[in-house]
């Protein structure tokens, strides 16, 4: 996460084929990021955010893995508003 000048959040995703397996799963994994983040961005500061994700985030639950965006995002919205 790195501070904009635009004034609105900006997300990209990495997702790649060694962490979610085959196209199915890897575009499930990118619809669930990208809901996650639009329900978010407007109580997040300017910045770009970048998702890059893990091998586990595969087989696990859409609960789990928001639980999991959820502690990161705290801690990188709390930096992102310090810088």
């Amino acid at each position: 996460m790195r501070s904009n000048t635009l004034g609105h959040a900006r997300l990209g995703l990495s997702v790649g084929v060694r962490a979610a397996g085959g196209a199915v799963t890897r575009n499930r994994l990118k619809r669930l990021l990208r809901e996650w983040f639009r329900f978010h961005q407007h109580s997040t500061p300017a910045c770009d955010v970048v998702i890059n994700a893990r091998s586990a985030a595969k087989d696990a639950a859409p609960a789990v893995l928001a639980r999991s965006l959820d502690a990161h995002w705290d801690k990188l919205r709390k930096r992102c508003e310090r810088s």
